[in-house]
């Protein structure tokens, strides 16, 4: 036991011990200078056997050999020496300082052993798949990129390991290239929204790159270049060769048994990798080399496509398809993995050669595939496009300053070349010479791709550009982004007027190409930081205003979609004159503009009030109306009307004589309504700023000052006009009603300016205000929620009637009448309507003259009646019809006999008409307390009831015409009979007359008994009375089938009666009317 321990700890110290002398070894080897390193392993070489002297630099070779060699023997790890090495690598700056450094002096020199060979490349390929560490994988793809492209540094050198295992050496460290491509995918960070790669990321890209590009290359032949000079070269190539010559022999041999077609399937079997790589790049380049990147999407489209065109073959071992798939990405990923290289000192040194190449082969295959069969274009078409990709890889590397070189000496010869490609009829081909003719051109700064234009080069390219907008085929469309690019760039106007001037052209096909560019010029303009000059933009707006008016109904709408991108300033008041064309197809697509511009600019306050001022400016006919619902329409897409419409008002309170801004406003009226407290809000701070009218006011002789103070106090209310009803009913909106439902109602508590409803009473009670404002604020205090309005109108107008103040009576009857039309039962039923019937009791019973003020209020009072009649008369229609109907009044429902006779205000009229006493009105038939006026029923009294009646038969509803007729007629028949006043009856006779023209059918079953009275009229009553019943039977005569046949059994007394008026009696007028009528009866 104790012996075991004794041997473990003895091999314990031996390992120390050697991992000590190794790590000294290694110091000293990578520190030595690069030449002595490798006299000295040249010496070693030379002769093997002889163990060096102690401490020199040729005994730590020696050792180091001999470690090696065990290890590879015994398969165990290489770290300690690798990692060192790795890390050495690290140092080198470039390629051609690694190719001589002390790492690749060592690994040139150990892999001339086979064996040595392939234990080193083993364990580096271990280190790539198991060691996390950053920095030893950068030193990793840094060693193995140098001894894939190895070059000797030193043409003396006699040493070939490197060279000789180049074969092996691909094929050992292909199998890293899965374990590569995770490294890139993982090695981006992201900056300012673009991705950008880690040094680690970038040199395993690179190192990737090197490996596939090798996979691409022909057997390599042994490199044993000498200088002349050197009389030593021979001597040492020769024994170099002799100690192992068996060897350089069987890898000659190996060399050339490995194929292209096995690297080449080798080489497909990562084309997974490789598109996830060219991704990468593609996203690193994006924006710092733009030029690069449109070469890197051709070539990753291109690597898509065929994968997706031979993966299918893949399940056919040694098929056919499969073998072209290979090739193909053999033969192309030969040039392409040189181009995109991120450190690419090969392409900076030949770049000459490279670009000589591509231009030369772009140009033979151009011109040998414009004739034969389709499948010789295609594969034309391929190898160009592949050429193009190469021309925009090589082109993109370069910075600024050696790009502008680059063009500078091959500018002319590249464009000479890639022009006539913009004739190819594939898309990849033609965005490939745009996207080179526009780095030739304005040699971007390739960090903020934008760069002013070469003249040089524009001056040579410009021409053929132009003439290629006049072609036909795809030609024209690849030279857009091209000339738009430059147009918007341009310093001068000269591409700007010639594709203005095709424009314009009367040939057709000129004026779609130039259109497109000018629909690629304001698209790009907009995402540009370069401005288009103020010049520029109001030359396209014309051209664009005339394009309305083409033939070609796609120039006309593509034009008509490009106005919302324009600043509508340059173009809106001509194009609102096109609206109003003659032209049916003109005024069509002028329409569709203005709606798109409307639509695209519907949350831009400025543009909707400049299209408001357009329209008012326009001083023809114009159809305004349809341009108003084209308005309309483009108001669908509104998403926040609050946006608008407070700026509108604010126009409108600017401008209160706008006509155009309040049909707008008109045109919105459910947007007004959801956006309501937005708009009172607005109208209650602008009318608190002004300042109430007074005697002085009216007293200025400036028309126009006086109008523009009617159109300030006016515009207020036609906004509110504009207010659907149910925004008045919300009695909790303190905007509408403020504190008005909780206070009294003097005029001081009123006339406030803390809500709407206070405004409107202002402008309507107010004593000095204009009558056309008054009239308006009456109409809209008719919409005020009947709790609100009835209460102060009733007391509004009761002490208007003391006074007499009949501006106010007006306007509380005309407050009333909207009320009752727009409300009905809802205002009827309010407490304070009774007290509103007995002002108008006592102002129907003052007496008047004709035209004089109080006539005026009495018709007020007589409308007033009436509709509250038809109110009423509403209320009762959705009741049974029955002999015991309900009718709803203020506070209960009583029945339809006595109480109903003395309740309802249609009894009420019909009482006060046919009552032959010449006793008080009472009020209690009003529905008031029991009492009596002071001044008696008079017959103008009775005739205004009458005049009541007849109102109301000519406002009533269709459907409330039957229940007026069953509810007035008979009452009125039974009382004619009763009757003593001959006045009194003719009236009542008229009222029938009325009902019959105006009731239509609802009287038929009254229509008898309404021949008789006419009949007994016309034989025994006064000369009104003969003329009144001389209208109703006219009237029923001429009313419906129905209603003649109802009548027809008294027409033979008629005819009597007719015959014997017509020839006897001494009124002329009725005398004619009779005869009339009998000559009617008698054709009958």
């Amino acid at each position: 036991m104790e012996e075991d321990e004794v041997f473990v700890r003895q091999s314990n110290e031996v390992e120390s011990m050697v991992s000590v002398t190794l790590g000294r070894v290694m110091n000293t080897i990578l520190t030595a200078r690069p030449r002595k390193l490798n006299d000295a392993v040249s010496r070693l070489s030379s002769d093997p056997r002889n163990k060096p002297s102690t401490g020199s630099l040729d005994e730590s070779l020696w050792f180091l050999h001999k470690f090696v060699k065990d290890a590879a023997e015994k398969k165990e790890s290489l770290d300690e020496i690798l990692v060192p090495m790795l890390e050495n690598s690290l140092r080198s700056k470039d390629l051609k300082h690694l190719h001589g450094s002390q790492s690749m002096i060592l690994l040139n020199w150990l892999f001339q052993d086979e064996l040595l060979f392939e234990a080193i490349a083993t364990n580096l390929v271990k280190i790539i798949a198991s060691k996390d560490e950053r920095f030893i994988a950068l030193g990793w793809c840094t060693l193995v990129r140098g001894l894939v492209e190895y070059e000797s540094s030193d043409d003396q050198n006699q040493m070939n390991g490197i060279r000789q295992r180049q074969i092996d050496t691909v094929k050992t460290f292909s199998s890293c290239i899965s374990h590569l491509s995770r490294i890139v995918c993982k090695g981006s960070t992201l900056q300012d929204g673009f991705e950008l790669p880690s040094r680690l990321a970038a040199s395993a890209a690179d190192c990737f790159l090197v490996l596939t590009e090798s996979l691409t290359k022909g057997p390599a032949v042994p490199s044993n270049r000498q200088k002349s000079s050197d009389s030593n070269a021979p001597n040492r190539r020769v024994a170099l060769l002799a100690s192992d010559n068996n060897k350089a022999v069987n890898t000659a041999q190996k060399l050339s048994d490995v194929s292209n077609v096995e690297k080449g399937n080798l080489l497909w079997d990562h084309l997974e990798e490789i598109i996830l790589l060219v991704q990468k790049l593609l996203a690193w380049n994006r924006k710092s080399r733009p030029l690069h990147a449109k070469g890197l999407e051709q070539v990753l489209r291109w690597l898509q496509e065929i994968k997706d065109q031979y993966n299918h073959a893949q399940v056919e071992a040694g098929s056919r398809i499969l073998k072209s798939g290979v090739l193909l990405l053999f033969s192309c990923w030969k040039h392409y993995s040189v181009l995109l290289r991120l450190e690419g000192h090969k392409v900076s040194q030949c770049y000459k050669e490279l670009l000589e190449q591509f231009l030369s082969g772009l140009q033979f295959y151009t011109d040998n595939h414009l004739g034969g069969d389709s499948e010789n274009k295609s594969s034309g078409a391929e190898t160009r496009k592949f050429f193009l990709n190469c021309l925009c890889l090589l082109l993109g590397r370069f910075d600024r300053k050696k790009f502008a070189s680059v063009v500078s000496e091959y500018g002319p010869r590249i464009s000479y070349v890639i022009l006539p490609q913009l004739h190819c009829v594939d898309e990849d081909v033609t965005d490939g010479v745009v996207c080179i003719l526009k780095a030739v051109i304005f040699k971007p700064q390739f960090s903020s791709g934008s760069g002013l234009p070469d003249n040089r080069e524009i001056g040579v390219v410009l021409p053929l550009l132009i003439n290629l907008l006049d072609e036909q085929d795809g030609t024209a469309r690849a030279v857009v982004m091209l000339l738009a690019e430059y147009c918007l760039m341009s310093r001068d106007e000269q591409c700007l007027h010639e594709v203005l001037k095709r424009l314009a052209s009367g040939i057709v096909q000129q004026r779609r190409n130039a259109i497109e560019v000018i629909s690629e010029l304001i698209r790009i303009s907009s995402e540009s930081d370069t401005v288009l000059p103020q010049l520029s933009w109001q030359n396209i707006a014309n051209h664009l205003l005339e394009r309305l008016e083409d033939e070609e109904i796609a120039i006309q709408e593509q034009a008509s979609s490009l106005f919302p991108m324009i600043d509508p300033s340059l173009f809106l008041l001509a194009l609102i004159h096109l609206v109003s064309s003659r032209d049916e197809r003109v005024r069509s697509s002028s329409s569709d503009a203005l709606v798109r511009v409307l639509k695209y600019h519907s949350q831009n306050p400025e543009v909707i009030c400049m299209f408001l001022d357009c329209l008012g400016n326009i001083n023809q006919s114009l159809d305004l109306q349809k341009s108003s619902r084209d308005t309309g329409e483009g108001s669908k897409l509104v998403e926040n009307w609050s946006i608008l419409i407070g700026p509108l008002i604010d126009k409108l309170f600017a401008e209160p004589s706008n006509a155009t801004i309040v049909r707008f406003l008109s045109l919105i009226n459910r947007q007004l309504a959801e956006s309501a407290d937005l708009v009172l809000q607005r109208i209650v701070s602008h009318t608190k700023g002004q300042m109430d009218m007074n005697e002085s006011s009216f007293s200025s002789n400036d028309s126009a000052c006086m109008q523009q103070l009617l159109f300030e106090h006016l515009c207020p209310l036609l906004i509110i006009r504009m207010l659907p009803l149910s925004v008045f009913n919300d009695l909790n909106s303190s905007i509408m009603y403020g504190q008005l439902i909780n206070r009294g109602h003097s005029d001081i508590e009123i006339f406030s300016h803390d809500c709407i409803a206070s405004l409107l009473f202002k402008r309507a009670f107010y004593r000095f205000e204009f009558e056309n404002v008054r009239k308006l604020a009456a109409e809209l205090c008719g919409r005020i929620h009947p709790q609100v309005l009835i209460p102060i109108v009733a007391f509004k107008l009761e002490q208007a009637g003391i006074s007499r103040d009949f501006l106010v009576i007006k306007a509380c009857l005309f407050s009333v009448c909207t009320s009752l039309v727009v409300r009905g039962r809802e205002s009827l039923s309010q407490p304070g309507m009774p007290n509103i019937r007995r002002s108008l009791e006592k102002i129907l019973l003052w007496p008047s003259l004709d035209e004089d003020e109080v006539s005026k209020a009495q018709h007020g009072c007589i409308d007033c009646l009436a509709l509250m009649i038809c109110a009423e008369l509403q209320a009762s229609e959705s009741l049974d019809d029955s002999n015991q109907e309900k009718f709803i009044v203020p506070g209960k429902k009583i029945d339809s006999g006595d109480a109903a006779s003395r309740n309802t205000v249609l009894s009420y009229v019909i009482n006060q008409l046919t009552s032959d006493k010449k006793e008080h009105a009472s009020t209690s038939q009003l529905g008031g307390e029991i009492g009596k006026l002071e001044t008696p029923v008079t017959f103008s009294f009775q005739l205004c009831m009458a005049n009541v009646i007849i109102s109301a038969c000519q406002k009533i509803s269709d459907s409330g015409k039957k229940p007026l007729a069953r509810k007035a007629l008979p009452l009125l028949i039974q009382s004619i009979e009763a009757i003593t006043q001959s006045d009194i009856r003719a009236a009542c006779i008229q009222v029938l007359f009325s009902a019959v023209y105006h009731l239509k059918s609802a009287i038929l079953p009254y229509s008898s008994n309404l021949l008789k009275i006419s009949l007994k009229a016309l034989r025994k009553g006064s000369e009104k009375e003969k003329m009144a019943g001389a209208k109703l039977m006219a009237s029923l005569m001429g009313s419906d089938d129905a209603i003649l046949e109802s009548i027809s059994g008294g027409l033979v007394e008629a005819r009597s009666v007719l015959s014997n008026i017509s020839l006897t009696d001494p009124s002329v007028e009725l005398r004619q009317i009779c005869t009339k009528l009998l000559a009617c009866i008698t054709y009958t």
